[in-house]
């Protein structure tokens, strides 16, 4: 499905992400594990297009990230780290333009949307502004643009920021659903919350090994530890 070679990224003359190389089967659920400014939203920012790297490539589904962006952008849902969403707007509005910016036209449209709701359980608060929303909310009207449309590959940046635990049980939940159609890469700093989901990780290089072994039970581990 995915596969990496030799992935760098520099600021300037300062290195956010230096030669990565990992490769991801279908339908996994891939942590990238760090602290805080260890480079997993710019491996995720690369993986998904909107950062182009200084060097190496990235393959989905067999095609060059380089040169088919456009194609593969449209078979996958990525959530930010900031999600940069319209307050103005109502969630209802925002998931249309969501939707149609994904290329999603009619019965089409209202079903990916419908189920992007019932999926995150905005239901109740559909027609609201999402500047009224707590940040749990905007987070779960995050995940609902993310999901539109049924994507192959899904990238999730620290997607249990602000949700409540209860919030964060049906987050895992979710995207345990979601992996038996897509793949699921997603980033935290605390994989304790999400280690019994997990199929396969990547460690970055700052990562503490014994903190690792401690808390995650892989199956297959992609590290540059």
């Amino acid at each position: 499905m995915i596969d990496v070679e030799s992935l760098t990224r520099y600021y300037g003359k300062t290195p956010a992400v230096q030669q990565v190389s990992f490769s991801i089967d279908e339908r996994q659920i891939v942590g990238l594990l760090g602290h805080n400014g260890a480079g997993k939203t710019t491996v995720m920012k690369m993986l998904s297009g909107y950062l182009e790297p200084s060097s190496g490539t990235v393959l989905i589904g067999g095609k060059d990230l380089s040169t088919d962006a456009r194609e593969i952008q449209r078979r996958l849902g990525y959530l930010p780290e900031n999600l940069p969403i319209y307050p103005e707007m109502s969630i209802a509005d925002y998931l249309d333009y969501a939707a149609h910016l994904k290329g999603l036209r009619g019965d089409e449209k209202r079903r990916a949307i419908r189920y992007s709701v019932d999926a995150t359980e905005l239901g109740a608060r559909y027609f609201d502004p999402i500047g009224q929303l707590s940040r749990g909310f905007k987070q779960r009207v995050g995940v609902a643009q993310a999901i539109l449309g049924e994507p192959e590959l899904l990238i999730l940046d620290e997607p249990g920021n602000g949700l409540d635990p209860q919030q964060n049980e049906h987050m895992r939940e979710l995207v345990r659903d979601l992996s038996s159609r897509a793949t699921v890469i997603l980033s935290t700093h605390i994989m304790q919350r999400w280690m019994l989901f997990v199929t396969a990780c990547w460690c970055s290089p700052t990562a503490s090994w014994h903190w690792i072994r401690r808390w995650l039970r892989c199956a297959k581990v992609a590290t540059c530890c």
